[in-house]
């Protein structure tokens, strides 16, 4: 089958991108051939003959940054006139969309999150109309939806609020709902009475990962700490939701001065380093200079294991965690849970909403939870005892990953895809 995938941006570290890449290799060992269109090739070279690129559809584009200012942020222009400018980009876009259909004869359409979040909105309108008037099934793998993003798609604009209400997330006959978790499954169906498959993110086990060799031999010395360290890593972007302050005070309460905490995230996505500043000054009360390390700089962020300009890569930071921290408050799902997993790490979490325990925990991984970032007496007791108990360190880390290999594996995904070629093609 001939699958075209539509999607803003492709390349990139987001999640949307990273899982793409994913379903594209899993399509492609099915026996599909995969058609990408796309506004932006971020970090990788186009392959002509089965790649093309719209500029109108890049979330960069002079289009889709004038038309989120104005609906979103700066609303002092008259809605008509916006309205209309969306329709005009979105009639271009969308005849782009149905050339590029027609000239490669794709079979099926897949499109990645821009169905469901309008963070491009004359992008989304596009492949509802291009979807309608080929007649061709659609695949909506829906990562976000505006609700679950407080009042980032809430407009001062009556007509643009019920456009998004309208066209966001798709709702034809033709089309057909992957989404990531099941809190997400439950609340399209209350809201729009729409079926979906959760499909969860995963990981590729079959390749090494989280593994201490010739490369990274020197990681402990390059980020200026002794080899009798025992670290914990926070392997996450620097943003309140992350929860770090939660693992800065694990650091204090366990008062080993040979336990360190290594952030190799950076604050890029945290607004005015408001976030940041605030670790720095906890950590200064604290007095746990000697003990934090934020190591962005060292790490590579671009793919788990890319080093690309950075000395190590995130496989090479899990291959020295003694166990990760991730204390976040909210996640779509939560990628650093599984690649922990994967790495053969044991995870230190919190019950973040509305996620965690329904679509992770529940299936009885072995991990120290707390429930709203909490450190009770227990809770730092039971997680010394994973720092320091190597033997018992060993069991969780290897029985978590036969697990994760049951759940969160490519040949999972595989299932899930051919469930829902089926439902789009009956």
């Amino acid at each position: 089958m001939k699958i075209g995938i539509i999607i803003g941006r492709i390349g990139g570290v987001d999640g949307v991108a990273l899982e793409t890449e994913k379903w594209i290799e899993v399509l492609q060992k099915m026996g599909h051939e995969i058609f990408i269109i796309s506004g932006q090739f971020e970090g990788r070279k186009m392959n002509c003959e089965n790649e093309t690129r719209v500029l109108e559809m890049s979330f960069f584009s002079p289009e889709s940054y004038w038309e989120q200012k104005k609906a979103f942020f700066h609303p002092d222009f008259n809605q008509d006139d916006l309205i209309e400018h969306l329709q005009l980009y979105a009639k271009v876009i969308e005849n782009k969309i149905i050339d590029w259909i027609n000239k490669f004869n794709i079979d099926l359409l897949l499109s990645e999150n821009a169905s469901c979040l309008p963070s491009h909105i004359s992008m989304g309108i596009a492949i509802k109309n291009a979807a309608l008037n080929t007649g061709k099934p659609i695949i909506t793998h829906d990562h976000d939806f505006a609700w679950e993003r407080g009042n980032r798609y809430v407009s001062p604009h009556p007509k643009i609020n019920e456009l998004v209400k309208n066209e966001f997330p798709l709702r034809i006959p033709n089309s057909y709902h992957a989404v990531i978790n099941l809190h997400a499954q439950n609340t399209l169906n209350k809201k729009f009475n729409r079926n979906s498959v959760v499909v969860p993110n995963v990981m590729n086990f079959e390749l090494p990962f989280g593994e201490l060799n010739n490369s990274n031999k020197n990681l402990k010395q390059d980020l200026g700490l002794d080899q009798d360290d025992i670290l914990l890593f926070q392997i996450t972007r620097i943003v309140i939701r992350k929860g770090i302050e939660t693992a800065i005070k694990l650091i204090d309460k366990l008062n080993d001065k040979k336990i360190k905490l290594i952030i190799t995230g950076n604050y890029a996505d945290d607004a005015g380093s408001a976030y940041y500043m605030e670790l720095v000054e906890q950590i200064h009360e604290l007095n746990l200079s000697k003990q934090i390390r934020f190591a962005y700089q060292d790490f590579s962020n671009k793919g788990l294991s890319g080093q690309a300009s950075k000395n190590y890569s995130l496989s090479d930071a899990y291959a020295y965690a003694r166990a990760c921290t991730y204390f976040s408050t909210y996640e779509g799902f939560g990628n650093a849970f599984v690649e922990a997993i994967l790495a053969k790490r044991p995870i230190f979490v919190n019950n973040y909403k509305p996620v965690y325990w329904p679509d992770i925990g529940s299936k009885g991984f072995k991990a120290i939870m707390l429930e709203d970032n909490i450190l009770t007496d227990v809770a730092v007791k039971d997680m010394h005892e994973v720092i320091f108990n190597t033997k018992l360190n060993k069991e969780i880390a290897e029985y978590n990953y036969q697990l994760g290999k049951k759940y969160f594996s490519y040949d999972t995904l595989e299932e899930k895809l051919h469930e829902l070629l089926d439902l789009a093609t009956k």
